[in-house]
Protein backbone atom coordinates (compact mmCIF):
# COMPACT_ATOMS: atom_id res chain seq x y z
CA UNK A 1 0.00 0.00 0.00
CA UNK A 2 1.14 3.37 -1.30
CA UNK A 3 1.31 5.63 2.20
CA UNK A 4 0.36 9.04 0.43
CA UNK A 5 1.02 11.99 2.92
CA UNK A 6 0.45 14.70 0.99
CA UNK A 7 -0.98 15.47 -2.88
CA UNK A 8 -1.08 18.47 -5.30
CA UNK A 9 -1.96 19.25 -8.34
CA UNK A 10 0.76 20.49 -10.90
CA UNK A 11 -0.11 23.09 -13.37
CA UNK A 12 2.25 24.70 -15.80
CA UNK A 13 0.76 27.76 -17.12
CA UNK A 14 1.71 29.95 -20.24
CA UNK A 15 1.64 32.84 -18.08
CA UNK A 16 2.86 32.29 -14.74
CA UNK A 17 2.23 35.96 -13.67
CA UNK A 18 -1.02 35.83 -15.06
CA UNK A 19 -2.17 32.66 -13.59
CA UNK A 20 -0.59 33.10 -10.27
CA UNK A 21 -3.05 36.70 -10.39
CA UNK A 22 -6.05 34.29 -11.39
CA UNK A 23 -5.88 31.85 -8.39
CA UNK A 24 -4.14 34.68 -5.81
CA UNK A 25 -5.98 37.50 -6.62
CA UNK A 26 -9.28 36.60 -8.89
CA UNK A 27 -9.99 32.88 -6.96
CA UNK A 28 -8.57 34.38 -3.48
CA UNK A 29 -6.88 31.17 -2.78
CA UNK A 30 -4.82 31.16 0.47
CA UNK A 31 -0.76 30.15 -0.23
CA UNK A 32 0.51 27.64 1.71
CA UNK A 33 4.61 28.16 -0.01
CA UNK A 34 6.72 30.15 -2.44
CA UNK A 35 9.98 28.91 -3.81
CA UNK A 36 12.53 30.14 -6.45
CA UNK A 37 12.63 34.08 -7.79
CA UNK A 38 11.85 35.56 -10.54
CA UNK A 39 8.92 35.50 -12.77
CA UNK A 40 8.92 31.43 -13.18
CA UNK A 41 9.30 30.82 -9.46
CA UNK A 42 6.35 28.42 -8.17
CA UNK A 43 3.34 29.99 -5.67
CA UNK A 44 1.47 26.84 -3.97
CA UNK A 45 -2.04 27.18 -2.64
CA UNK A 46 -4.42 25.77 -0.51
CA UNK A 47 -7.26 23.92 -1.71
CA UNK A 48 -9.27 22.56 1.13
CA UNK A 49 -7.70 18.87 1.77
CA UNK A 50 -5.18 19.52 -0.74
CA UNK A 51 -2.77 21.79 -3.23
CA UNK A 52 -2.46 23.55 -6.31
CA UNK A 53 1.34 24.21 -7.36
CA UNK A 54 1.83 27.09 -9.80
CA UNK A 55 5.13 26.97 -10.94
CA UNK A 56 7.56 26.89 -14.47
CA UNK A 57 6.23 27.79 -17.86
CA UNK A 58 4.45 26.21 -20.83
CA UNK A 59 4.80 26.56 -24.07
CA UNK A 60 1.31 25.41 -24.97
CA UNK A 61 -1.85 25.38 -22.65
CA UNK A 62 -2.95 22.43 -20.74
CA UNK A 63 -4.70 19.98 -22.90
CA UNK A 64 -8.67 20.52 -22.39
CA UNK A 65 -8.63 17.21 -20.78
CA UNK A 66 -7.49 18.80 -17.49
CA UNK A 67 -9.75 20.04 -15.04
CA UNK A 68 -9.99 21.33 -11.31
CA UNK A 69 -12.96 20.09 -8.87
CA UNK A 70 -13.22 22.55 -6.18
CA UNK A 71 -15.51 21.92 -3.64
CA UNK A 72 -17.42 25.00 -1.97
CA UNK A 73 -19.43 26.02 0.97
CA UNK A 74 -21.99 28.39 -1.15
CA UNK A 75 -21.71 27.85 -5.52
CA UNK A 76 -24.32 30.97 -5.28
CA UNK A 77 -22.30 33.52 -3.41
CA UNK A 78 -18.86 32.06 -5.12
CA UNK A 79 -20.83 32.78 -8.71
CA UNK A 80 -21.48 36.34 -7.31
CA UNK A 81 -17.99 37.10 -5.67
CA UNK A 82 -16.27 35.75 -9.22
CA UNK A 83 -18.23 37.98 -11.44
CA UNK A 84 -17.49 40.55 -9.10
CA UNK A 85 -13.99 40.07 -9.59
CA UNK A 86 -13.86 39.87 -13.79
CA UNK A 87 -13.41 35.91 -13.50
CA UNK A 88 -14.70 33.93 -16.92
CA UNK A 89 -18.13 31.91 -15.76
CA UNK A 90 -18.13 29.54 -18.41
CA UNK A 91 -21.56 28.58 -16.54
CA UNK A 92 -23.83 29.53 -13.56
CA UNK A 93 -24.49 27.48 -11.05
CA UNK A 94 -27.17 24.45 -11.76
CA UNK A 95 -28.37 21.98 -9.97
CA UNK A 96 -27.43 18.68 -11.72
CA UNK A 97 -29.26 15.45 -12.28
CA UNK A 98 -26.92 14.01 -9.58
CA UNK A 99 -27.75 16.28 -7.63
CA UNK A 100 -25.00 18.53 -7.07
CA UNK A 101 -24.72 22.32 -7.27
CA UNK A 102 -22.03 22.95 -10.27
CA UNK A 103 -20.75 25.69 -11.79
CA UNK A 104 -17.87 26.09 -14.25
CA UNK A 105 -15.44 29.00 -14.84
CA UNK A 106 -11.64 28.87 -16.45
CA UNK A 107 -8.28 29.98 -16.00
CA UNK A 108 -6.29 32.17 -17.56
CA UNK A 109 -4.81 29.33 -20.04
CA UNK A 110 -8.38 27.57 -20.37
CA UNK A 111 -7.93 25.14 -17.82
CA UNK A 112 -11.83 24.79 -16.57
CA UNK A 113 -12.72 24.54 -13.05
CA UNK A 114 -15.76 23.28 -11.32
CA UNK A 115 -17.00 24.81 -8.22
CA UNK A 116 -19.30 22.36 -6.24
CA UNK A 117 -21.63 22.59 -3.70
CA UNK A 118 -22.89 19.20 -2.06
CA UNK A 119 -26.47 19.46 -0.83
CA UNK A 120 -27.01 18.49 2.89
CA UNK A 121 -29.67 16.06 1.49
CA UNK A 122 -27.35 14.75 -0.92
CA UNK A 123 -25.25 10.99 -0.36
CA UNK A 124 -22.09 12.57 -0.25
CA UNK A 125 -23.42 13.81 3.14
CA UNK A 126 -25.86 11.80 4.32
CA UNK A 127 -26.61 8.39 4.23
CA UNK A 128 -29.85 7.12 6.05
CA UNK A 129 -29.84 3.97 8.00
CA UNK A 130 -25.99 4.29 8.38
Amino acid sequence: MVHVLSSRVLLRPTDPERSRAFYGEALGLPVYREFGTGPERGTVYFLGGGFLEVSGRADTPLSPDTRLWLQVADVTAAHEELQARGVRVLRPPLREPWGLVEMWIADPDGCEIVLVEVPADHPLRYRPGI
